[in-house]
């Protein structure tokens, strides 16, 4: 025997409505997207202008570097050209230095009375001698003569002082052997005798 419903009763439909709100508890509990921003335009080129001062920047030094080499290459140039020759002609030294005590050794009354041809021979090695020294001279190397003038380290090698109170102490009174620098530098140092005992001498 079936029993009728309760009109009382309304139907309930409890399955859907139980999808319903898990399907609406989904959404409530999902986070809340953050929406994509763009960069602010300020920004985008102050970036940019950073970008370009660095990349400026680098340029600049890139191109001082390229001068400084520039310059040094120049110098080494003209150093090589100058003082290439520096070994050649300190051997070539020894040379000028055989005539010059040739010639010395003959004195002005043994020459006065010397043969016609012996006179010429000397002249010979006069003219020779300078010939040799004007080579030395258009490769830069010159005589030092420092007589009277006051001792420099650099240019001048003692090897003796001599009591003398006339000039200023340290004044270069004997030159035993001829020095000859070569551009701005020393090739070989003269010898010389230095004063000692004179008065103190003035700073340059």
């Amino acid at each position: 025997m079936q029993y009728p419903k309760d009109p009382a009763t309304p139907p309930t439909d409890q399955p859907a409505q139980e999808a319903e709100g898990a399907h609406e508890s989904s959404f409530a509990n999902e986070a809340p997207q953050s929406p994509i921003t763009e960069p602010e335009p300020f920004t985008e080129l102050e970036n940019l202008h950073a970008e370009n001062a660095g990349l400026k920047e680098r340029v600049l030094r890139t191109l001082a570097e390229m001068e400084n080499l520039r310059r040094r290459t120049e110098r080494e140039v003209a150093d090589a050209k100058t003082y290439g020759v520096t070994s050649f002609a300190r051997e070539m030294l020894t040379l000028a230095d055989n005539l010059r005590r040739g010639l010395e050794t003959l004195t002005p009354e043994a020459r006065a009375a010397a043969d016609p041809t012996i006179v010429s021979f000397i002249e010979g090695i006069e003219l020779t001698e300078r010939a040799f020294l004007s080579s030395l001279g258009r490769q830069g190397v010159k005589k030092i003569d420092p007589q009277g003038q006051r001792f420099d380290p650099n240019m001048h090698e003692a090897l003796f002082e001599a009591p003398d109170t006339s000039v200023p102490n340290g004044t270069v009174v004997q030159v035993v052997e001829t020095g000859y620098s070569i551009g701005e530098r020393c090739l070989r140092p003269a010898k010389v005798g230095v004063s000692r005992g004179g008065p103190k001498a003035v700073q340059a």
